[in-house]
């Protein structure tokens, strides 16, 4: 029994010492600051105007996890960002939710947008606009070099989200692959980018982007139809001399047209139509 009481005091002992080393080792106080940020005025109106009413969140300060590490990008500067995310409410969100209804785009939306400063340059010399993942998140770039005056800039930057959320309502409800597969099969390049856009039209494609897949093509021929006027579109298909070609262009159309009434019940055009009046009140406010 001594043997026992005498090993069990040191063991006692030992933790007791552990203990107090182990105390010893803490830091005074945290070196780590846990207090929740202040919200800025530009936060209270992101979530007045994306997070409350639409879950959707807006991430513009700085996070590495948030984008492609092996490039070159920056967040973007502060006064750009709400001027920039007015012109995502006022086309994209507004023209759905008018002509879709009010639950729209609660309903089928990425969740979160995450927004850079500059360009996001390839390494074959091209520029990703926009990336949409997995239907959660769509990262737009350029938001610095948006000019809200400039009728050019401001399609370009809406094409953007008009394409990428073209894919995400692709992932909800599919198109008519097989039919579009059909129309111009051998134009498909993964070398899109070193074909001019008047020689892509000529073979039934909107855009030299859209030569990639069958995906991107749907994605563009949407995106270019929102984005232009009827006359500007209309021009479009003028410009194009060969009948083959403009024939396939124009059934690519007819199923997107199709597509969008069968899937949602939106008349597509008039959803152009309220897109375009929408751009117009941005370029003129």
């Amino acid at each position: 029994m001594k043997i026992f009481k005498t090993y069990k005091t040191v063991v006692i002992a030992g933790a007791l010492l552990l203990a107090s080393c182990a105390h010893e080792d803490q830091p005074k106080e945290s070196q780590l600051d846990f207090t929740t940020p202040a919200k800025t005025e530009l936060d209270n109106w992101i979530g007045t105007n994306f997070l409350n009413p639409f879950n959707i969140n807006v991430y513009y300060e700085w996070n590495q996890n948030l984008v492609d590490n092996n490039r070159y990008l920056y967040p973007p500067m502060v006064d750009k960002v709400q001027p920039a995310m007015e012109v995502v409410k006022k086309i994209w969100i507004d023209s759905y939710t008018t002509i879709g209804g009010a639950d729209f785009v609660k309903k089928i939306a990425p969740r979160e947008f995450v927004l850079v400063g500059g360009v996001n340059l390839n390494t074959n010399g091209t520029v990703t606009l926009g990336l949409a993942e997995a239907g959660q998140r769509v990262s737009l770039f350029q938001v610095d070099n948006l000019n809200r005056k400039s009728r050019a800039s401001i399609t370009q930057f809406i094409h953007t989200i008009q394409h990428e959320y073209v894919h995400i309502l692709n992932q909800t409800k599919p198109f008519d692959e097989q039919a579009w597969a059909k129309l111009t099969p051998s134009g498909y390049t993964t070398s899109w980018y070193v074909e001019p856009i008047a020689t892509s039209r000529s073979l039934g494609f909107i855009t030299s982007y859209a030569r990639l897949n069958i995906y991107e093509d749907f994605a563009e021929t949407a995106a270019t139809i929102l984005t232009s006027s009827k006359a500007e579109y209309d021009a479009i298909l003028a410009s194009i001399t060969d009948a083959n070609a403009k024939a396939n262009i124009k059934a690519k159309e007819a199923l997107v047209v199709k597509y969008y009434k069968d899937s949602f019940n939106i008349d597509f055009y008039t959803l152009r139509d309220e897109a375009q009046k929408n751009t117009d009140a941005v370029i003129n406010n």
